[in-house]
Parts: C-alpha cells; sequence; structure tokens
C-alpha cells in the first residue's frame, strides 16, 4: 500500500509539473490586450451572492473602468436583456457610448454568437480581460472557448459572480486547469501599469484606486497628509 502511494502521488506530481510547464508565464500588456464586458447585468447581477453587494457593484464599476484607465478596445455584450437579466448598468454604459454592444438572443457561450466573435476579432488582440455573471456559465464557458481559439484569457476574479463559493470555487479550478490566468483587479492595474512612472502611472491609477480599492487609495492618502500637515513625534524618531 506504501508503495502504491508513493506511484500514486509522483505520478501527480508529473501531471502537475506538466499542467504548470503548459501554461507559461505571460505578462499583460496594455498594447496587446482588450477588456471584455460580459454580462454584467443588473438582472444578472442579483445573482451573484458569493460577493458583499455593496462591494461587487464596486468591482464590476472597477472592472468596466480598466478600458478608460488603460486606453483599451473594449466590447461589451449582453444575454437576452429585454427580460428579467436587464441591462449593462448605466455607469458602464455612459463609459462607452461607442463601444460594440453585442445584444445576443439565445447563446449562452458569447463565442457561439457570429457578431461576437467579429466584434473580439477586429479588436486585434489576442488578450482578454474578462469578467461576466455568472462565474461558472458566463465567464467559464466563453474563457473556455477562447482558450481553444488560442487566445489569452485574464479572468479578474472579483468582477465575476455566482450564487455560492463551491460554484464559483468549481469554476475558477475548471478555468485554471485550462490555462485561464486568474487574477485580481489589483494584479490587472499593476501588470498593464508595469511602472508607477508610467503614462498611465501613479497620477491616473493612484485616484482609481483610491476610488475601487481604498486599502490602497488610503496609503497614498496617509503619505499626502503626512508630507503636507506631519510633524513626528517622539517615539516616532529612529522608525525611519
Amino acid at each position: 500500500m506504501k508503495f502504491g502511494s508513493s506511484i500514486f502521488l509522483a505520478a501527480l506530481g508529473f501531471v502537475n509539473a506538466v499542467r504548470g510547464d503548459a501554461v507559461p508565464w505571460e505578462r499583460l500588456s496594455k498594447n496587446d490586450s482588450m477588456l471584455l464586458i460580459l454580462d454584467l447585468q443588473v438582472g444578472l447581477y442579483q445573482v451573484a451572492r458569493d460577493w458583499d453587494p455593496t462591494l461587487y457593484r464596486e468591482n464590476i464599476l472597477a472592472h468596466a473602468e480598466l478600458g478608460k484607465l488603460f486606453d483599451l478596445p473594449v466590447v461589451m455584450t449582453t444575454s437576452a436583456e429585454q427580460g428579467p437579466n436587464g441591462p449593462l448598468p448605466k455607469e458602464i454604459l455612459e463609459l462607452y457610448p461607442d463601444a460594440p454592444l453585442i445584444k445576443r438572443q439565445g447563446e449562452v457561450d458569447a463565442w457561439d454568437n457570429a457578431e461576437f466573435r467579429a466584434a473580439i476579432k477586429a479588436t486585434g488582440k489576442k488578450q482578454i480581460i474578462v469578467a461576466g455573471i455568472t462565474t461558472d456559465v458566463c465567464t467559464a464557458f466563453l474563457a473556455l472557448s477562447l482558450r481553444a481559439e488560442g487566445y489569452s484569457v485574464f479572468a479578474n476574479i472579483e468582477a465575476s459572480g455566482t450564487y455560492s463559493h463551491l460554484v464559483r470555487d468549481t469554476a475558477n479550478s475548471r478555468m485554471q486547469q485550462a490555462g485561464v490566468q486568474l487574477v485580481s483587479m489589483f494584479a490587472i492595474v499593476c501588470d498593464l501599469m508595469r511602472d508607477w512612472r508610467s503614462v498611465p502611472g501613479a497620477k491616473e491609477v493612484l485616484p482609481y484606486l483610491d476610488r475601487y480599492l481604498p486599502v490602497y487609495g488610503y496609503i497614498a492618502r496617509g503619505h499626502a497628509a503626512a508630507i503636507e500637515n506631519g510633524t513626528v513625534i517622539p517615539g516616532e524618531v529612529g522608525l525611519v
């Protein structure tokens, strides 16, 4: 039994090594990427029970604003928006009045829609940043289809939502096994920016983070306040 267990563990390690090598490290580039706003609709928003609802609303708006921040091509799509799924939030529509908006009437996997496929191909980009509702259907189905077509897919895990943590975790595992990069909003921002001295850099990115990632934005606020108003007090001397 011990010998058999050793063989199993060795085989598992080999499989994991092959999987790791199968999807090499790839960095996001603002010159090679596009932003996909997938079924982040006001009706479907009610299904996203794996996030605090107030936080999740900010997450989907943060995802949408990435296109403005980094001047990325944007494609938007909805599923049966004339029904209970509803439209995209008006805040997103107002960001991109001229971006392609493909209103699918039946296709669950957006890649099955010819107009949507054409819009993606028209961007000429091979790296796709995506988030959608639900994680296990809208995001996962499309991410897997895009991987099959040879695209690099970066799934914003903070802006996709579904109805339970178990379903979310299972969907993320499924995507990851297919080579989808699971990334946070902060990771996307930092990878696209690359350097705080870039443009967009600190000047443009810090206000965005202050709005959507206050745990980091308030670091900048604290530093600015200390420079403008701060005085070193007893006990602080020697700490820096």
